[in-house]
């Protein structure tokens, strides 16, 4: 799997939201770069994890999607009476 890379404007983000969480919730400053670094390395842990699951929703959806459309196709089919 590809590192994800996400846009310089989502990261900023991220990454000062990470600084707010550390100072409001344990009383700690951190700077952008290791609040970069920690959103770097839950990326790499979480990421796959995240990633293979929403295949997993994905994957479901696209099944049930299949079956209704069998159902409807099924419907349409011309019964002999």
């Amino acid at each position: 799997m590809k590192p994800i890379k996400l846009p310089k404007e989502q990261r900023d983000i991220i990454t000062e939201n990470i600084r707010a969480y550390f100072e409001e919730e344990r009383g700690e400053e951190i700077g952008h770069l290791a609040a970069d670094n920690l959103l770097e390395f839950f990326l790499k842990e979480l990421g796959p994890a995240i990633y293979n699951g929403a295949l997993s929703d994905c994957r479901t959806l696209v099944e049930q999607r299949m079956q209704s459309l069998e159902e409807d196709i099924y419907a349409l089919e011309w019964k002999k009476r």
